[in-house]
């Protein structure tokens, strides 16, 4: 059942590979040291999602609702968001994380740059408060 999903979830990133911006994320989450980070646009907010690999697999759906300019800025922006994030690992955690970040896109090259910080309130298999998911962010960013 747990590859089904994840073979979905996969298949279904894949199809939305129009994505604003496609990259990878590099931090600690649950284990996991790295991520292919994607973001999708939805009107002045977006869905951010990651699917980590390391010593197991695991993915994040945040629905970032607070996108905003810093001193004027268009591009250094900060975001504030909140979705579900889960693991498939030989304990299946599901849970629901915050995300918190600073990115800095920059105005020549299609390149996008950001470090977050993502803690997580695990709710199955057992409940947990994860802390220590910082992450820094590589992306390129489509016209």
């Amino acid at each position: 059942m747990q590859k089904l999903f994840f073979t979905a979830f996969v298949i279904f990133f894949s199809l939305h590979i129009s994505a604003q911006e496609i990259g990878l994320r590099f931090g600690d989450t649950y284990g996991n040291n790295i991520a292919i980070d994607g973001t999708i646009p939805i009107k002045a907010k977006r869905i951010h999602a990651s699917v980590s690999f390391g010593d197991n697999v695991g993915v994040e759906v945040l629905y970032d609702f607070l996108i905003k300019d810093i001193f004027r800025s268009p591009d250094l922006r900060y975001y504030v968001g909140v979705g579900l994030t889960t693991l498939f690992a030989s304990e299946f955690k599901l849970g629901v994380a915050g995300e918190v970040g600073l990115e800095y896109g920059f105005p020549r090259t299609p390149i996008t740059i950001g470090l977050d910080y993502r803690p997580a309130i695990i709710i199955l298999e057992k409940m947990d408060f994860v802390y220590e998911n910082f992450g820094f962010n590589v992306r390129y960013r489509f016209k």
